[in-house]
């Protein structure tokens, strides 16, 4: 028969299994939780990036005017039922962009399902004919939306067969930079080169006036210019502007 155990050797066992056993949880409970978020990570990557929960179901097309949201749509070949994290937004932006009317677009998710393309259109300071076709032109010189007939409002420019995409886009520079009160006596823009263009206005009289190069000095100039009397107006070089011919009229 074995001798009785003493209670205080007892005791002594139990507090030393419970801490043994804490240390193992402490050890243990690490494990645990980091599989508990790695599998929680995984689920959510899974949801996110391969599963149907997320899919594209929509496509929101904003600041269209002229431009028709479903040309834009059209363009950004938005794959339908992609899960929304996979779409390749800067590639969406750049088809978008290709659109001769756009001048920039912005392409974001908007959780849980659609896609958003913001778009800012180009809009027209001039008209100009090109191979025979009306065009729109911005204040970048960029050609964009064909017209049947000009739009009221909005002047011509009249190039030259050998003209070059850097003189039409100083062109429309230049009727950009017009205040409101002259570009209202506007009747066409004729350019040749980048520093020959000519404003020619509604009454018969003609501006000379350069390139784009200090439009806004030009403008101040040609203003107090226009009440002395002549047909042929110079303000290319705005110190030393010049008048000549008969009055008008």
């Amino acid at each position: 028969m074995s001798d009785p155990v003493d209670p205080r050797t007892r005791r002594t066992r139990r507090r030393f299994v419970r801490r043994r056993w804490a240390r193992r949880w402490s050890t243990l409970r690490y494990v645990v939780v980091g599989l508990v978020l790695l599998a929680l990570g995984a689920a959510a990557v899974w949801t996110v990036w391969f599963s149907a929960l997320l899919d594209v179901e929509e496509v929101e097309v904003t600041g269209v005017g002229p431009l028709a949201a479903d040309q834009v749509r059209a363009a950004a070949q938005v794959p339908d039922g992609e899960p929304l994290a996979r779409v390749d937004l800067a590639a969406v932006r750049a088809r978008v962009e290709s659109l001769s009317q756009v001048a920039s677009a912005d392409v974001t998710r908007s959780w849980p399902d659609a896609v958003t393309i913001s778009v800012e259109e180009r809009v027209a300071v001039a008209v100009v004919e090109l191979g025979g076709t009306l065009r729109g032109l911005d204040a970048e010189g960029v050609a964009f939306r064909t017209y049947t007939a000009a739009p009221q409002g909005l002047p011509r420019v009249e190039s030259q067969v050998d003209t070059t995409a850097e003189a039409l886009r100083e062109a429309a520079q230049v009727v950009a930079a017009l205040p409101e009160d002259l570009a209202g006596r506007l009747d066409h823009v004729e350019v040749e080169t980048v520093d020959r263009i000519v404003l020619a206005l509604r009454d018969g009289r003609t501006v000379a006036w350069g390139s784009a190069d200090e439009s806004a000095r030009k403008a101040e100039v040609l203003t107090v210019l226009l009440s002395q009397p002549g047909t042929a107006y110079d303000v290319s070089v705005p110190g030393r502007p010049t008048v000549s011919g008969p009055a008008v009229g």
